[in-house]
């Protein structure tokens, strides 16, 4: 790194621009071929279940919840209903043991613990066998409600107004369900200048069981919306919430609220780098959250009227968590969630503008994935501090 930056003193002290500028042209040569590998050799370590994703993907036909020429029995409504929602009750059922840790994956290793004034934010991390890395983090906001924070999550409307979420550029609502509030949302979500934008069809749904909130949302299929090179739909997509209240951290009162989010997506670029990447810049995107979350909280005490996301956010379908635990298996669950993740130094033996260029350039080129824009960023500010270093 130090003759890199010895070389481009060297070059700018040139007498005339022309001279800059051929040596210039010399310099960055090398780098652009640094790039290009990186490209090639992201592709190569692109596992082919991503590639063939789309076409694995089981078709639906679209949710049909408006009127009916025939006037069929309640029974068969209800049926029918059931069977076309985009989220249902084996949804809660995989959310749930997600948040009790008996859904038998892989050990979760923690990797962040971070704190604000009002806010406590710990995230695990997980490598199943197939896809992408799975991410599971615990917030704790203090002086909250839960269904406030419910409301939150789910007004799309307050999340482009607010700006908290600036990466939502549009949100279209493409179906709803008035009895279970379950709702087919897209989104197109704006990322930095040199990707493009993706597409989002995602099914959404809220149970609740005492005041403890299960919110899942997921990419579901939707013919009804078709394809477009731009923007480019992401079809793996899983990001669901457990709301709950609980304890403050100053006094032990129940006046906090703590979010567990399960997020996974794919992000089409090499795994090893996607997690270099959020372990580096998700923090920096999470701590914008609670910002947003006391605005919206000041919103909702001045009384304005709720958006059309708030309203069907209210609309739960109740069930009883103890009952639905008493039919999960009982394990030994010691061993499933670990309080630390050893430190690989895999990236030592790797040149650092190979694995930036090649993070970048694959970005660039697949473009799925929420957490893309952590990802590049988490890599390039890596990079520039181990400069800074140097």
């Amino acid at each position: 790194m130090v003759l890199i930056l010895e070389a481009l003193v060297e070059i700018l002290r040139r007498p005339t621009v022309a001279d800059v500028a051929v040596e210039l042209a010399a310099f960055v040569a090398p780098l652009w071929i640094a790039v290009f590998a990186g490209l090639l050799l992201g592709w190569a370590w692109r596992p082919g279940w991503a590639t063939g994703l789309s076409g694995a993907v089981k078709t639906e036909s679209a949710p049909s919840l408006g009127p009916h020429s025939a006037a069929p029995s309640m029974k068969a409504v209800e049926e029918r209903r059931s069977e076309k929602l985009a989220v249902t009750e084996e949804d809660l059922q995989h959310l749930f043991r997600l948040v009790e840790v008996t859904d038998g994956g892989p050990e979760w290793h923690k990797m962040m613990d971070k704190s604000l004034p009002n806010m406590r934010y710990q995230a695990w991390r997980r490598d199943p066998e197939t896809g992408p890395p799975q991410y599971r983090s615990s917030t704790l906001y203090e002086d909250v409600t839960p269904e406030i924070v419910r409301d939150f999550f789910w007004d799309d409307e307050f999340r482009i107004k607010n700006g908290w979420d600036d990466m939502l550029l549009e949100h279209t609502t493409l179906e709803e369900c008035p009895t279970t509030g379950t709702m087919v949302v897209q989104w197109v979500r704006k990322f930095p200048f040199f990707c493009s934008n993706r597409e989002y069809i995602i099914g959404r749904r809220i149970w609740e069981s005492g005041r403890t909130y299960y919110c899942i949302t997921k990419g579901v299929p939707c013919p009804a919306v078709p394809r477009r090179n731009k923007p480019r739909r992401v079809d793996l997509y899983y990001s669901s919430w457990c709301i709950r209240a609980a304890e403050s951290r100053r006094d032990g009162r129940m006046t906090a609220c703590e979010v567990l989010l399960f997020h996974h997506e794919d992000m089409g670029i090499p795994w090893e780098i996607a997690k270099l990447g959020v372990r580096q810049g998700m923090w920096s995107c999470v701590r914008k959250i609670e910002p947003g979350l006391r605005a919206y909280q000041l919103a909702r005490r001045s009384n304005e009227p709720l958006s059309p996301f708030a309203f069907m956010a209210q609309i739960n379908t109740k069930f009883d968590a103890d009952k639905l635990r008493s039919f999960e298996t009982i394990t030994d669950l010691s061993g499933n969630v670990v309080e630390a993740e050893k430190q690989k130094n895999w990236t030592s033996s790797i040149p650092k503008f190979l694995v930036v260029g090649g993070a970048v350039a694959i970005a660039c080129t697949l473009d799925h994935g929420l957490l893309t824009k952590a990802v590049i960023f988490g890599v390039a500010r890596r990079f520039a501090n181990i400069g800074k270093r140097l």
